[in-house]
């Protein structure tokens, strides 16, 4: 696990980039704290933050291949490297090093750009080929990992986080929050796949490369997350499939064990990281170290007494951080630093505090339950898409909308007004055939956040509807999928990678240091849950069906019978908190809601004095108001005084490892 950035010029003979790319570095140093890296030609500029894990004592980056025609940047681990090592050794490659890193090397020697599609693992990574003057940018299947860019004239600037972009002065010169990306994040809860909250800087989409020779710049997709039409024959044999999918899970986790430090575990309490926990504990000759989240003042949040049942099953470890109130609020700035993106919930700040623990502890990888929720299923979400369908089958029944009320049970009060669950529900119910007929309630309900934009805000988003250009981008073929399969792929394509995998997963772990695997995130499990029939997903209304048979022989009923509690993190109560340390009111101001201009002061004004009446907020208040802050924490760390921040630690002496070669 690393931290890269880099600089392409589109023509050969500037001046050497080593002073931007140290800065870079500097910038993203929280990533690979170990080595520093850096290769400068005059045409291309390459910077390593290493965080060493596999070949400690060898894996410097950047990495050569043997006459160091091609020079690699790398983040991530490709899980499956020993295997095509062996092939590319008998091939007659030669290695200098055991890193995974310098597979991709000879892999793409031998195919090209094609290689990604060799690779079983979470990557980035920047490759340059001197030979044909290109460089190759790719990013793994899901978006696990994160690379952004953004063009100056002929030149292009990457990095894994927007911070280390900032180093180049025309960048900051231009930072500004994307009025486009407020609209997104306040409507569909994340940013379109490729957008950023900036304008002019973009993310490389999950599952695609990009290939930089001379002026051109050409992008293009290499997977994509697929469900069949029709169930293949024979994937509704319960324990043949559950069998199955125990055996694929294993290998996932047994491959994602593979480093040269220990590896600890997230144990939520949840089946889905109970059951990795198992696997694991199973393989180790060791004791497991395993890590869990206690909300100490906030019991309906708080998953302790799973989590000790699972310990104790186990006899793993265990290491608990004890989050409250006032630690959320205490690291929100922090936490919004790092994620650079308006947020709509404080869940990634436990994460935070999760991932130092994990760090103090001396890790420096865990494997946690991520994926489980997108691809068996999960979520609550998908239950309410079946309801829909069911009553849209007898739209006048009155006892198939009564069904909604066993929905979002975490939620006070979804279910005590049923006749008002009916007529939010059931507003254009007949339109089953929307490829987004899942997430159309949700979306039409986000929408209603953007009442806090300001009339500034509005004028420049000109009627912009983040949903009809989400929906305008979908393949046709999602039409003939089942209605579970097309709202587990909205949910996997854009939720997960855009906000999961990024704000909650990459961003908190690398904060300090610490790489996150997730078994439920390999391909070949993600294909084994795809193209099982749905009912083995859900099971009427039994979420992960298939995954509880699964774990029957591995987990205790308790555990594996489990009803799913979502993930979540107290809002309204630790933003607004009364504390004389709490700057977050400063920034809800009147005065500072006007100056930043993203939204109507009273609107702010009004959302804080319902807090101060009734001593809460409803759950769509409260993600607005996290909303609305994590905004204003934004402006003020990127637009308004970056520089000073960014630049604040250097690279220690000694540690940056420079390789120049002379222009070609």
């Amino acid at each position: 696990m690393c931290g890269i950035t880099g600089i392409f010029h589109a023509e050969a003979g500037h001046a050497s980039d080593s002073p931007l790319i140290e800065a870079m570095l500097s910038a993203i140093r929280h990533r690979g704290p170990d080595q520093f890296g850096a290769y400068c030609d005059g045409q291309v500029g390459l910077g390593s933050a290493r965080l060493s894990i596999i070949d400690l004592a060898g894996g410097q980056q950047p990495i050569s291949n043997e006459d160091g025609a091609c020079w690699i940047v790398f983040n991530g681990e490709i899980f499956n490297y020993l295997e095509l090592r062996t092939e590319l050794l008998a091939r007659g490659h030669r290695f200098s090093t055991h890193t995974d890193t310098e597979t991709i090397l000879h892999l793409y020697e031998d195919m090209g750009p094609a290689c990604v599609s060799r690779l079983r693992g979470q990557f980035a990574f920047a490759l340059w080929d001197r030979r044909q003057y290109r460089l190759f940018l790719a990013r793994d299947p899901l978006g696990v990992r994160p690379l952004f860019y953004t063009r100056l004239g002929l030149d292009t600037l990457f990095a894994s986080e927007i911070k280390a972009l900032l180093c180049h002065p025309q960048v900051q010169a231009r930072m500004a929050i994307d009025p486009g990306a407020l609209a997104e994040i306040f409507t569909l809860w994340t940013p379109l796949t490729g957008h950023t909250a900036f304008r002019g800087i973009e993310s490389l989409p999950p599952g695609h490369i990009m290939l930089l020779q001379g002026n051109e710049q050409r992008t293009s997709c290499y997977w994509r997350l697929q469900f069949p039409a029709q169930p293949p024959v024979g994937t509704t044999d319960i324990d043949g499939q559950a069998e199955q999918l125990r055996a694929t899970l294993r290998e996932a986790t047994l491959l994602r064990l593979r480093a040269d430090v220990p590896v600890g575990v997230y144990v939520s309490g949840g089946l889905d990281s109970s059951l990795i926990a198992a696997l694991v504990a199973r393989e180790s000759n060791a004791p497991l170290e395993t890590f869990s989240i206690a909300f100490t003042d906030d019991p309906i949040y708080d998953e302790s007494r799973p989590q000790a049942e699972v310990i104790r099953l186990l006899g793993t470890r265990h290491h608990q951080v004890a989050c409250t109130q006032a630690d959320i609020v205490r690291i929100f700035p922090q936490v919004i630093w790092h994620v650079e993106t308006p947020i709509l919930r404080t869940s990634p700040a436990p994460m935070f505090l999760l991932s130092q623990r994990v760090q103090e502890a001396g890790l420096k990888v865990v494997l946690t339950g991520e994926g489980a929720d997108e691809f068996m299923a999960g979520y609550d979400i998908f239950k309410e898409d079946k309801i829909l369908r069911f009553w849209a089958r007898q739209p006048g029944s009155q006892l198939r909308p009564r069904l909604l009320e066993r929905l979002y049970p975490y939620i006070p009060g979804f279910s005590s007004a049923p006749a008002y669950l009916q007529a939010f529900f059931g507003r254009d119910l007949a339109d089953t055939d929307l490829p987004h007929y899942s997430h159309r309630v949700r979306w039409r309900n986000g929408a209603r956040l953007t009442r806090f934009f300001s009339s500034e805000l509005r004028a420049a988003l000109a009627g912009y509807d983040p949903q009809e250009v989400y929906v305008s981008r979908l393949d046709d073929d999602i039409t003939s999928w089942p209605g579970l399969s097309r709202a587990q792929y909205i949910e996997a394509s854009l939720f997960l990678s855009e906000y999961l995998l990024s704000s909650q997963g990459d961003r908190m772990s690398m904060a300090h240091s610490i790489e996150g695997r997730y078994p439920f995130l390999d391909p070949a499990v993600v294909a084994f849950c795809a193209q099982l029939d749905p009912r083995l997903r859900m099971r009427g209304l039994q979420d992960k069906y298939l995954l509880r048979r699964c774990a029957e022989p591995l987990l205790p009923p308790s555990i594996w019978r489990r009803a799913k509690q979502p993930y979540r993190a107290p809002i309204a109560a630790p933003l607004l908190r009364v504390d004389p340390d709490n700057e977050i009111p400063d920034l809800l101001s009147s005065s500072a809601i006007r100056q930043t201009g993203y939204f109507d002061p009273a609107a702010v004004e009004k959302l804080q004095q319902k807090y101060a009446a009734n001593g809460r907020l409803s759950e769509l208040d409260s993600m607005a108001l996290a909303g609305i802050v994590s905004t204003q924490l934004l402006h003020h760390q990127f637009v308004t005084s970056p520089a000073g921040k960014i630049a604040a630690q250097p690279l220690p002496n000694g540690l940056l490892v420079e390789r120049r070669e002379a222009c070609q």
